[in-house]
């Protein structure tokens, strides 16, 4: 009963934290947007773009690297190479790979801990409790590799959505007489998302001495869709060839939308089998306790009275 009590405080705790986070989003967007738009003039002062350092961020994250640090020594290269590369696909470009293990180890080892500290608290430490605490420590080291692929397939469905639109972009900048390097420049500026993020990181690394066939193969390596391997495959055989890079990127462009539509039918002719599973699991017992429930009723009544 005690555990229960502590399980139940914990989350009313976090459900608190949670709805005084959603409260203070709106006000500190509010703010946000009153600063950029004074960062333009009439007499304001320009956005400061230093964030307030967390102490409680700053020693997690000291002890994440130091935690990673004692399991990164165990790891070859080649394995550090694959997380670098899947951090890389799922957006976490600062994020090194020693506090990346840190974060891994402090999830396997710190939640069980915390748990077991509420178990010991409720004196009910027992073989139920450690088996939990094994899963749980199982579930802690299993878990941010399975987020840190989920969020790179999410990051690449958007990207496949956003590049029919960025084609069209350098279409018209290209044919108005503007080179394709300054068009994806200006196209950079006006793309939001992941895949604005990625332009701008693959024009940074060309700003740093990187040709462009370069840093578009960089790109590619972090972001592996088929829409963008199929665009950088163009941009390099239109570089490589002489061909016009105009003609080349309506065509892609013209593809690029027959394959966004061809998945949004796919994506439709899935959905009366998604939509089979809950119809069986939950509306159809429903109905069936709805309608036969009085009919059951009124045959035991029936059958008690005799």
């Amino acid at each position: 009963m005690i555990l229960v009590l502590l399980i139940g405080i914990m989350l009313a705790g976090l459900a608190a934290g949670l709805a005084v986070r959603v409260l203070a989003a709106g006000r500190i967007r509010h703010r946000q947007l009153l600063a950029q738009v004074g960062s333009y003039g009439f007499g304001a002062t320009s956005p400061t773009t230093a964030h307030v350092r967390s102490p409680l961020r700053d020693t997690l994250q000291q002890v994440a690297t130091w935690l990673g640090s004692r399991l990164e020594e165990r790891f070859d290269e080649e394995r550090r190479q694959k997380i670098r590369l899947a951090l890389n696909s799922a957006g976490f470009y600062r994020t090194s790979v020693t506090r990346y293990l840190g974060y891994r180890v402090f999830s396997a080892v710190g939640v069980p801990l915390a748990f077991l500290l509420l178990f010991s608290l409720a004196g009910s430490v027992g073989g139920q409790a450690v088996i939990f605490l094994l899963m749980l420590a199982g579930f802690g080291w299993v878990a941010p590799p399975f987020y840190l692929r989920r969020r790179a397939r999410i990051r690449i469905e958007k990207i496949d959505y956003e590049m029919p639109e960025l084609v069209d972009l350098l279409v018209t900048t290209v044919e108005a007489g503007v080179g394709f390097a300054s068009a994806l420049q200006l196209s950079a500026r006006n793309v939001e998302g992941p895949l604005g993020e990625e332009l701008r990181l693959m024009l940074r690394e060309q700003s740093m001495g990187l040709t462009i066939e370069e840093a578009l193969r960089n790109m590619l390596g972090r972001a592996d869709s088929t829409i963008l391997r199929a665009f950088v495959q163009a941009i390099l055989q239109g570089e490589l060839l002489g061909v016009s890079i105009g003609k080349i990127l309506r065509d892609l462009a013209v593809d690029m939308r027959k394959r966004r539509r061809q998945a949004a039918e796919e994506r439709a002719q899935k959905a009366p089998t998604k939509i089979l599973f809950p119809l069986v699991g939950l509306i159809l017992p429903a109905l069936f306790i709805v309608s036969l429930a009085p009919m059951v009723v009124a045959f035991f009544k029936g059958i008690s009275s005799v």
